[in-house]
């Protein structure tokens, strides 16, 4: 979208990502890949072209509903599609915004494949998320760039705000692209540029380390160049209450995304108390990528964990809610499932064959579960990590030493 080059350095070689590299060659974007950099030679908003086939975004919800908002601003029509997985995962959340922006989309019983016919100018709007999710967020304000004055989205719950920060970095108006107490708003003028980008490792890839050196205690890690970004971050601050010693060196302070590494030790003394911890509301809404990792760690706390108002979980890439109680009961765990989430008690795991149902995180998860499991564990479908870790069960292997 952006006038001119933008070379992304180290580009996650992930298929999500490689997905959306796929669906913009699709629309006429040069791309050029150069090991862990990327070149991208920006269209403009409207240098577009119309796709002679659908779209496919592979299992990424991510690539298909931030792209169905740019896709809204252009005057063709155009249709995305994703695998078995991702057909299964709601788009109805995305469909009122961009229609009341006045695109005209249709989907199947709010399931993908997605037809766009879209509109230029759209309309700007002012929009309250009925749920918390950074890519309806972005969605909406990225279909914000192609409408006429400017559009507002308004959070109950703060998600996380990278797009944001690359609408920022790239040239939008700074006053309309911060956030503004709990609304974050876009100006339809703005003109994106070019320019270098630098992207930190994801911190909730990095949790499933962290959390395994926490739970192999004593032991220790270091990660090198992870996003600190401050609406990633509770992730530490939860451990660190739990006793976890975490520290960040070598930090990267930048406009776009700061970024350090991060050294933990695990010392054996996590929840020194007996009273059950329990994660909600707004706590959830900042850990919903990294819960499956914390089901494991609740298996070591004393107190045991519990999650709550965790619904969105089950409309993931699978019902990881599900997933994630069938796979403890499996291994032996203590575990209790509700509607919106899920306890896990202090348990002493047995290996066992488990489900990754296709489900990246889950898959990593369990392996973790696997390390402090009695016996063999044997995940099913591991290879489903290529999605966003291509190479995870090689870089486990090469860090832990029994």
């Amino acid at each position: 979208m952006a006038e001119g080059q933008t070379r992304i350095e180290h580009y996650a070689s992930g298929q999500d990502c490689a997905s959306s590299i796929s669906c913009l060659r699709e629309l006429g974007v040069q791309i050029e890949q150069q090991g862990t950099s990327v070149i991208v030679d920006g269209v403009g908003k409207y240098g577009f072209k119309k796709p002679v086939a659908p779209l496919d975004c592979g299992n990424s919800g991510t690539t298909m509903r931030l792209l169905a908002g740019v896709l809204a601003g252009q005057k063709f029509e155009s249709v995305l599609t994703g695998d078995e997985s991702l057909q299964k995962r709601t788009m109805s959340r995305i469909v009122e915004p961009l229609e009341s922006m006045g695109a005209r989309i249709e989907t199947v019983e709010g399931l993908a494949p997605i037809m766009i016919q879209g509109r230029n100018p759209l309309t700007a709007i002012s929009y309250e998320t009925p749920v918390a999710s950074a890519q309806l967020k972005s969605c909406v304000l990225l279909a914000g760039l192609y409408a006429d004055g400017v559009t507002k989205v308004i959070e109950k719950t703060p998600t996380r705000d990278h797009t944001e920060r690359m609408l920022e970095w790239l040239g939008a108006d700074p006053t309309c692209s911060k956030k503004r107490g709990d609304a974050v708003e876009i100006d339809g003028s703005s003109v994106l540029k070019g320019r270098g980008i630098s992207i930190p490792g994801d911190i909730s890839s990095a949790a499933f380390f962290i959390i395994a050196t926490a739970c192999l205690a004593p032991s220790a890690v270091k990660i090198r160049y992870v996003g600190i970004n401050h609406t990633r971050t509770f992730l530490l601050e939860k451990l660190r209450s739990l006793g976890l010693y975490i520290r960040l060196t070598s930090k990267h302070e930048s406009d776009f995304e700061p970024a350090a590494d991060i050294r933990v030790h695990g010392t054996g003394s996590l929840d020194s108390n007996a009273r059950r911890n329990i994660i909600v509301g707004q706590e959830t809404a900042q850990l919903i990528d990294e819960i499956p990792a914390l089901a494991i760690l609740g298996t070591k706390l004393k107190g045991g964990l519990e999650i709550r108002d965790a619904a969105e979980l089950r409309i993931k890439e699978t019902d990881r809610i599900a997933a994630i109680v069938e796979n403890l009961r499996r291994m032996n765990a203590d575990v209790e499932e509700f509607g919106d989430g899920f306890r896990v008690g202090k348990s002493e795991l047995t290996g066992a064959e488990v489900d990754s149902f296709g489900d990246h995180r889950i898959a990593m998860a369990f392996a973790i579960a696997g390390l402090l499991a009695a016996g063999e564990t044997t995940i099913k479908d591991h290879e489903c990590v290529d999605i966003s870790f291509p190479g995870f069960f090689e870089t486990l292997e090469s860090v832990v030493k029994r």
